[in-house]
């Protein structure tokens, strides 16, 4: 709490907002961009290699929230003050640091996959950044931001060798696939059959649960899309630019459409826990099959005949 309090002691109104710009960059939402983006427009292997350790990271923060049910620094220290703005993101537990999770896994993904040095040193200054970000905000402390730093970074090298191998073995691809379904299985156990002590958080025990769920349908619609690639759609991520802004602004309204679209009649349907693995089974799905199927009208775009 003593950095915590050092860096209160420095915040200023333009420092505040600049933080606060910052810190969305850790977001789920930016995460999915950049991943589908690069699956999409320009390498599929790297693509699933952002969505691994997205996914994966996403597992073990959200289990171990829920082990340690770590409360936020300002309900640790009364006397201790956050940046208003950030307050309305700051829910649940705050050990490990979910943006820090998300945006180190994302950027440090892109920055081992590329050859350009120039990338790398943007990608690694922004995750920094971000993980400044959250203990400036007061969100979270130094040990929430350093053990989703480390293991964040340990995911993006034991995983790229991994999906690399695919390329000669792409048994090892599936292989990684059943995997990540496995620990969303078992993430899901854990949270539905372990006795929780009484004190446990309602909502943050439920949006654990949620999550759980969330992930085992894009986990189960990762493996399905990566199957019927392999086997039957074999989509080509090369076109002309502006062919590649069309993919990706329409890809996204897609996606988005499923996801807004189906998430009422899904939860009345079959409850938000359910419901939410089969709305996340298909956005997954549209996203690396269905839509995939319309790529090689734009990569006719711009050609000479």
């Amino acid at each position: 709490m003593q950095f915590l309090y050092a860096l209160e002691s420095i915040r200023a109104p333009w420092l505040d907002t600049a933080m606060s710009i910052i810190t969305h960059l850790g977001s789920e939402t930016l995460f999915m961009v950049i991943a589908i983006t690069v699956f999409w427009c320009v390498n599929k292997r790297h693509g699933y290699y952002l969505l691994s350790v997205g996914f994966v990271g996403t597992l073990f923060n959200q289990a171990l929230k829920l082990m340690f049910r770590i409360p936020r620094p300002w309900v640790l220290d009364e006397n201790f003050t956050i940046v208003e703005s950030a307050r309305a993101d700051a829910t649940g537990y705050s050990f490990p640091s979910g943006h820090t999770q998300s945006v180190v896994g994302t950027m440090g993904g892109v920055a081992r996959f590329t050859n350009k040095l120039w990338l790398r040193i943007v990608c690694i200054v922004l995750a920094a950044l971000v993980a400044f970000s959250r203990m400036y905000l007061g969100v979270h402390t130094p040990k929430d931001v350093l053990v989703s730093l480390v293991i964040a970074v340990i995911l993006v090298f034991v995983l790229y060798p991994v999906v690399e191998r695919a390329v000669h073995v792409p048994r090892v691809m599936g292989r990684l696939m059943m995997v990540m379904v496995g620990l969303s299985v078992a993430y899901l156990l854990f949270t539905t059959l372990y006795p929780f002590p009484a004190d446990v958080d309602a909502d943050n025990l439920a949006h654990g649960i949620e999550s759980g769920w969330k992930m085992l349908g894009c986990t189960v619609g990762m493996t399905l899309v990566w199957w019927l690639d392999e086997k039957v759609i074999h989509f080509e991520t090369e076109a002309v630019w502006y062919a590649q802004v069309l993919k990706v602004v329409i890809g996204f309204a897609l996606v988005i459409a499923v996801k807004s679209g189906l998430k009422p009649p899904l939860v009345a349907l079959l409850g938000a826990g359910v419901g939410g693995a089969v709305r996340y089974f298909l956005m997954v799905l549209v996203a690396g099959a269905v839509w995939p199927l319309f790529f090689r009208y734009f990569a006719r775009m711009g050609r000479k005949r």
